[in-house]
């Protein structure tokens, strides 16, 4: 039985999600003057494939005729730019960088009140009110 239907391990994994582009965010801004440091990204379509893909890896054929799944190597869904945006090889658009942090700070601040929203309502009802 679930008793919470999925709904907080699903926000906690979009909370992981976040935490994971903000560091990222954060490892690109600290590197800005680094001669030739490329910056990373997150990308949620490959996140969302890995899961997919470790998932499916639990599948038991029930028939020697079955094609045996085998998982991807996880690629935890950070991926390096390949551009540069200066001269000395740096790939830090600081623009874009300011931007991805206001994003994601958004989406952060929403995933936590959709929790606190869902604690307080089982507060609510532990409490019989």
């Amino acid at each position: 039985m679930n008793l919470f239907s999925g709904t907080i391990s699903q926000l906690e994994q979009g909370l992981a999600y976040s935490s994971l582009n903000q560091k990222v965010i954060a490892n690109n801004v600290a590197n800005v003057d680094t001669p030739g440091y490329k910056s990373k990204d997150v990308n949620f379509e490959r996140m969302l494939q890995d899961e997919i893909q470790m998932t499916s890896s639990s599948f038991q054929p029930s028939n020697p005729k079955h094609f045996e799944i085998t998982p991807k190597q996880s690629t935890s869904g950070v991926h390096q730019r390949s551009f540069s945006v200066r001269e000395n090889g740096n790939g830090v658009d600081m623009d874009r960088e300011m931007a991805n942090l206001a994003t994601n700070q958004i989406y952060y601040d929403a995933l936590i009140e959709r929790l606190s929203g869902k604690f307080g309502s089982l507060n609510s009802v532990i409490q019989g009110g």
